[in-house]
């Protein structure tokens, strides 16, 4: 059997392994804690590990049917730059000084909110965070701000029902998504093509930002309103957190804060140069050390755990060539945008532009639906779009068990997607 078929047997695989974690966590719990069946299950139900895992089974058949020399060949003819970026990001974004940064900022703005249309904190909090948050990726790229967005709900969650908790996820996976499509470097499905058909700023602002951002306010407007008495008991507003004396004692310095958004840009400036952020992440591994008095611990495990899943993701990104071209290819352009909405939830938004920009002769109507498809649809799941993994990885221990059912966020994922659908396609 052709190696491609196999790639994509295995991806598929995967795919279906996704949707089925919620069920080995909990097959998981009836082993023993210290037994090896329990260990297999709880690690084969942490969906962050799924890719890699199945990359793992695949270079062994690869080796078996070829030779260890072709699966070398093949890993090192892989770019692993994007998952290595969003280890060393979400690292420096979860920092302290950032997320106090991030914090006070949204904070000044919902209380000025507040006081001009005479809301309540906690509902205004929230819009402020999932709106403000998830377009800041523009600027600092998806992850980042996926990072920062996540672990300030995070903060301010209390006792919320596993509803909300499921619209809440969606809402900020659609948001991150459609929220770093104002410029054309920080959301990977428009990077991928921007360079190849010659789309500046002002090309992707008009074409998309304007719209994305409609669509996020809207999408969290909604959200705010559909769930409003709901979100008064669920969170705490931020200045109830910001009086609380734990987080009185995490105060930083203008100084260090200074420092660490320096970092940070600098990062963003040099994602497509592993060598660079790589060297600029090991200063600021010492940075964290002088600065400890104001530094929690560091998020590595979370941050491996999803530069381990993209990575997965990017070993079988090139087996879906063979099927995805030709179908790309044949379609019109309003079959394109929902075909782009739809596979985008198994193929990761950022893969399928790639393979569409390599598609010979499509029209400028045709790449508009290609990309506003895919980065429409990169909430539908957690494989959907390479910052969501990161969400999931600092949310999960909201749900009951750490457990989320794949469906049931496609299920909460579809009215908000239906609106940026209206936003990006039909107006």
């Amino acid at each position: 059997m052709n190696i491609d078929v196999v790639g994509s047997v295995f991806f598929g695989v995967a795919v279906l392994h996704t949707f089925l974690t919620s069920q080995m966590l909990k097959l998981s719990h009836r082993f023993p804690r210290d037994s090896f069946r329990h260990g297999l299950f709880h690690l084969l139900g942490e969906i962050e590990v799924v890719f890699g895992f199945w990359a793992g089974v695949f270079f062994l058949y690869f080796a078996l049917w070829d030779s260890p020399h072709a699966v070398i060949a093949y890993q090192e003819s892989l770019n692993f730059t994007e998952p290595l970026f969003v280890f060393v990001i979400m690292v420096v974004a979860a920092t302290r000084p950032v997320l106090f940064f991030a914090q006070n900022i949204i904070q000044s703005l919902s209380s000025s909110l507040q006081r001009i249309f005479r809301t309540p904190a906690q509902q205004t909090d929230l819009f402020v965070i999932l709106s403000l948050g998830p377009l800041l990726g523009s600027l600092i790229t998806e992850p980042a701000a996926m990072t920062v967005t996540a672990l300030l709900i995070k903060n301010l969650a209390q006792s919320v029902s596993k509803k909300l908790l499921y619209a809440l996820l969606a809402i900020l996976f659609v948001n991150v998504s459609i929220g770093g499509a104002l410029t054309p470097f920080a959301a990977p499905p428009i990077l991928m093509v921007a360079k190849t058909w010659a789309w500046d700023f002002n090309f992707i602002f008009f074409n998309f930002g304007l719209r994305a951002m409609a669509a996020v306010f809207l999408n969290t407007f909604l959200f705010v309103i559909f769930f409003r008495r709901e979100i008064t008991g669920a969170f705490q507003s931020l200045n109830a957190l910001t009086l609380n004396v734990e987080q009185k004692n995490k105060s930083v310095p203008a100084g260090i804060i200074v420092l660490h958004l320096a970092i940070l840009l600098l990062i963003v400036l040099t994602a497509h140069h592993q060598s660079m952020f790589m060297g600029i992440f090991m200063f600021f591994l010492g940075i964290t050390v002088a600065t400890k008095k104001f530094q929690d611990q560091l998020r590595f495990r979370e941050s491996l755990l999803v530069a381990f899943f993209l990575a997965g993701i990017i070993v079988f990104g090139a087996f879906q060539k063979w099927w995805l071209q030709p179908l790309l290819s044949s379609m019109t352009e309003g079959t394109l945008f929902f075909s782009s909405v739809a596979l985008t939830a198994i193929t990761d938004n950022a893969a399928l532009t790639y393979l569409g920009s390599q598609v010979q002769n499509l029209s400028e109507a045709s790449k508009y639906a290609l990309v506003a498809g895919a980065i429409t649809g990169g909430g539908l799941t957690v494989i959907a779009n390479a910052p969501n993994a990161a969400g999931y990885s600092i949310l999960a221990h909201l749900f009951p068990g750490r457990i989320i059912s794949p469906l049931a966020l496609l299920v909460a994922a579809l009215p908000p997607t239906l609106v940026t659908i209206v936003m990006m396609y039909l107006i």
